[in-house]
């Protein structure tokens, strides 16, 4: 295995953990500035994974979420950095769903090359990088017990589809209306990359405001699988720093993402 993929896999199994003891405990629910909500799971699951991080790799800028919430988004510039999304579904995991992440990716020249995404309360993993992708069956005592190789899926007709349960908007319900799908199947998180990487769904469209710890490491996870994540041009979707007035440096266009041999309309 990639030895970072090792690193991200420990990171995110200890932040794992720590997520499924705050809500067993309960978790108390604050709102952020732009009133997404925040809990403590996100805050702990946070340090742990920028704590494991700093240990291998020091030189390594990391764009984290809460962090970034805060106000401190270190400089990026065109060198490798990380971004981190320590509990992606937050939505989800307030409202007792299972569909819920910890998510790790690493970028290279606007691309995500290394990524890692663990769902504690499914109990599965994925990870991918180089051209080849996991999944990772994972116990209850948060060890990983099978690892099993993924390819995103290159011909079903009709395509089946994933989208968002809680972020649906106008334009995305517009796309899926007029691509002749089989199946529109609702999951919250980052799992919609995972079940395209691993060949269960063909296409996630996504038109409404998302951040690129969201994505890059579903989409790192994807491209390793063959597949990939465009914007509505066709364009590979890129990452880094985005000076846009009134905007997030971080934030993401538009974007489909699809199984291998699939092109967005």
């Amino acid at each position: 295995m990639n030895p970072m993929l090792g690193v991200f896999q420990d990171a995110a199994l200890a932040a794992g953990q720590a997520i499924i003891a705050v809500r067993d405990a309960g978790a108390a629910v604050v709102y952020k500035a732009d009133r997404s909500p925040v809990t403590e799971a996100d805050e702990q699951a946070e340090r742990i994974i920028l704590d494991r991080l700093r240990q291998f790799y020091p030189d390594i800028p990391v764009v984290a979420e809460e962090a970034a919430s805060a106000g401190h988004v270190p400089a990026t510039d065109d060198t490798p950095f990380f971004l981190v999304d320590p509990l992606d579904g937050t939505r989800e995991f307030i409202g007792g769903h299972d569909d819920f992440t910890v998510n790790i990716a690493l970028i290279e020249g606007g691309a995500p090359t290394v990524g890692f995404i663990y769902a504690p309360a499914l109990g599965v993993a994925y990870g991918g990088g180089g051209g080849e992708a996991y999944k990772l069956l994972v116990g209850p005592d948060f060890t990983v017990g099978e690892r099993l190789p993924i390819r995103a899926c290159t011909s079903r007709e009709p395509p089946v589809a994933v989208a968002s349960r809680s972020h649906r908007t106008a334009e995305t319900d517009a796309y899926l209306e007029k691509a002749n799908l089989g199946e529109v199947r609702s999951i919250g998180s980052s799992l919609k990359f995972c079940l395209l990487a691993e060949g269960a769904a063909d296409l996630y469209p996504r038109f409404g405001r998302t951040m690129q710890w969201d994505t890059a490491a579903g989409d790192a996870i994807l491209r390793a699988a063959g597949g990939l994540t465009t914007d509505p041009e066709g364009r590979p979707l890129r990452y880094g720093r985005i000076e846009q007035a009134g905007e997030h440096p971080f934030v993401n266009s538009d974007f489909i993402a699809h199984g291998a041999g699939s092109k967005p309309e």
